[in-house]
């Protein structure tokens, strides 16, 4: 199993802050077409997306571990 957590504008969109989810063995690429397809967000909507896995950031080929913690964080704008 994979903790999944969203931040921000994202945990909004998907209404919940963590998901706990089998996925161990997929590819990010693979787990961002998950959360679109699971919680109805438009077809890569997530490319901008930084994907962290155990607090470090990673690319779309690499693999989610079971026992891993995944983050999903939006890219954000201020002032």
């Amino acid at each position: 199993m994979v903790d999944v957590l969203f931040f921000a504008g994202m945990k909004e969109k998907i209404g919940q802050a963590t998901v706990h989810a089998d996925l161990a063995g997929k590819t990010v690429r693979e787990l961002k077409q998950w959360v679109e397809q699971t919680y109805t967000l438009p077809k890569g909507s997530l490319e901008r997306t930084m994907i962290a896995i155990n607090e470090e950031f990673v690319e779309d080929t690499d693999y989610v571990q079971s026992g891993d913690t995944v983050a999903f964080i939006p890219p954000v704008s201020g002032g």
